[in-house]
């Protein structure tokens, strides 16, 4: 039996399992170091501002049912922001959850922003509109026409009947969100919020921007929707 033959060979399978072993724990080091860079950065933007960080709500991810809530599976809400935004609550992070398909499976990451409203609204939706919704209504796929033919070729809207669409879309709204910041996006009204979601990780540079939208979103409501369930701006 030669020994030194055995000895090298069972060197080399030690070596071969090492290497291996050893990529991961350095890859699991680099991450955990980056989490702790990205979780330090974080929480330096947000007390920057008078805000708050946490690096993960649990519950957050049932706050609301409408797209892209309610879907696939190992739903996350991580990297959330909250604190004051020109007198109104706001909110931003970072959501997730997966899909799979046979042995194959697909993480969905999309950044989400939202401010609270003084109090709750009837559900509205508006999404960009596309091929998708364009196939959604050949199938029956409810949506509000409105007179600007250039809002309908931009915007999918869903809401309740009656009245309320229409008095919240005006024309000043109309051209709102006709503006470049606006088109594209997706907007919810859903009880006391309304929120604003995009594909994509969530990015310092777009927080504002956002919520400045939903912002002037919101001051474009008028007073009348507000009167018909029991609040009065004006009086505040």
């Amino acid at each position: 039996m030669d020994l030194g033959a055995i000895f090298a060979g069972g060197v080399i399978s030690l070596l071969f399992f090492a290497v291996p072993v050893g990529g991961i724990v350095l890859v699991v080091v680099l991450v955990r170091r980056a989490n702790r860079r990205r979780h330090a950065a974080n929480h330096q933007w947000a007390a920057a501002r008078g805000w708050q960080y946490t690096p993960r709500v649990d519950g957050l991810e049932r706050r609301w049912q409408s797209p892209p809530f309610g879907r696939g599976g190992s739903r996350r809400a991580t990297e959330v922001f909250t604190g004051n935004f020109h007198g109104r609550q706001a909110l931003s992070f970072t959501y997730t959850y997966v899909t799979s398909s046979g042995d194959s499976s697909t993480t969905h990451t999309h950044h989400v922003v939202a401010l609270q409203l003084p109090v709750p609204l009837p559900w509205m939706q508006l999404s960009p509109d596309g091929a998708g919704t364009s196939i959604a209504k050949f199938f029956g796929g409810q949506d509000i026409e409105f007179e600007s033919v250039a809002f309908n070729e931009t915007w999918r809207v869903q809401g309740p009947p009656g009245r309320f669409p229409f008095d919240l879309i005006h024309p000043r709204m109309m051209e709102r969100l006709l503006q470049p910041d606006a088109v594209g996006r997706n907007i919810t009204i859903e009880g006391r919020d309304v929120f604003l979601w995009t594909h994509g990780s969530q990015k310092f540079q777009n927080i504002d921007p956002y919520l400045n939208l939903l912002y002037g979103f919101i001051e474009q409501i008028p007073r009348h929707l507000w009167l018909n369930v029991g609040y009065d701006p004006l009086a505040q």
